[in-house]
């Protein structure tokens, strides 16, 4: 942990690797956790060994993940490469990634929903959900995102080395885009 490795991924070979969901869950599962096995992150994502590790070794192919030296040679652990991503705006191939990252989003939510009253009462108490309808040019919208960010970025997990003993990992997102016409 510590140093941030982030990257902005315009090489059309890594976002058609990342467009797929399994293998965006398991780099995001590697960059939240660090390393970890095929047969690890199979748990992690529900899915099999076998077929993770083929999904690693496309994420490698595209430089997001590398293997581990193993203390025992046996087992073969993977690390993440960066510790987030950005990608371009305007490029179709990054708006299939920017859906599959949605759909996780939304699946988290809805399987946190349907767990929540087995969460203890301080962390419920604790969980945000906001709505705002703002008025805003596209330059406040990006200063808005930017400020967001910068407040945001001491927190993440593959770069925090402080975090009190009582933290969990605690999935943020946002969007802001523009509305329908009026």
């Amino acid at each position: 942990m510590g140093r941030e490795a982030r990257r902005t991924i315009t090489e059309p070979g890594a976002m058609r690797v990342l467009a797929h969901p399994v293998r965006y869950e398991v780099l995001t599962h590697l960059m939240s956790n660090g390393p970890a096995t095929a047969s690890q992150c199979a748990r992690a994502v529900g899915d099999t060994p076998s077929n993770c590790s083929y999904h690693l070794r496309a994420l490698a192919k595209a430089g997001l993940v590398a293997p581990v030296e193993s203390d025992d040679g046996r087992e073969r652990p993977w690390r993440a490469l960066i510790t987030g991503f950005a990608l371009p705006p305007d490029d179709e191939q990054a708006m299939v990634v920017s859906a599959v990252a949605i759909q996780r989003d939304q699946r988290l939510l809805a399987e946190y929903m349907a767990r929540r009253d087995q969460v203890p009462a301080r962390w419920r108490d604790a969980g945000q959900h906001g709505t705002y309808t703002l008025r805003l040019t596209p330059e406040e919208l990006t200063e808005l995102g930017e400020r967001i960010d910068a407040l945001i970025r001491p927190y993440i997990a593959a770069t925090r080395d402080d975090a009190p003993d009582d933290a969990a990992q605690v999935h943020l997102y946002f969007h802001g885009f523009p509305g329908s016409p009026a």
